[in-house]
């Protein structure tokens, strides 16, 4: 397995794809970088010698910021909503969609799978 920006990629798959699973780097960011590097997209990861690797690894830490430095850096700017207050900072700390979703129905994901329905909090009646 080729080690790049301390993430572990397949080796069985291609270039692109397998690169697509560092943290900041997509498909096409992916095969931009395989043109700039002269790699072509068909290869696969495993078949790739050391030099290339190595260049893509530089490629990665000169231009682009990846992985946990991102994480980082992504965090430190909602936190930074949520201290100045902003609207976007309540939605952040409320748990709810940030970008003018609507919410009273569609937004599962953000809120959970919680069901608001007429009978959802209601006892159950005894029968007699």
């Amino acid at each position: 397995m080729v080690r790049i920006a301390g993430v572990n990629l397949p080796d069985n798959k291609k270039f692109e794809f397998s690169l697509a699973r560092i943290y900041g780097v997509g498909r096409f960011l992916a095969q931009k970088i395989a043109k700039e590097e002269g790699i072509a997209l068909d290869r696969r990861m495993g078949d790739l010698k050391p030099e290339e690797v190595n260049r893509i690894q530089k490629y990665l830490e000169r231009h682009l910021v990846t992985e946990g430095a991102l994480r980082r850096q992504i965090a430190l700017n909602i936190r930074r909503l949520k201290d100045i207050g902003s609207w976007r900072g309540h939605r952040h700390t409320r748990g709810l969609p940030v970008r003018g979703q609507r919410t009273k129905t569609n937004s599962r994901t953000r809120r959970g799978n919680v069901r608001k329905t007429m009978m959802s909090g209601k006892r159950t009646l005894e029968k007699k």
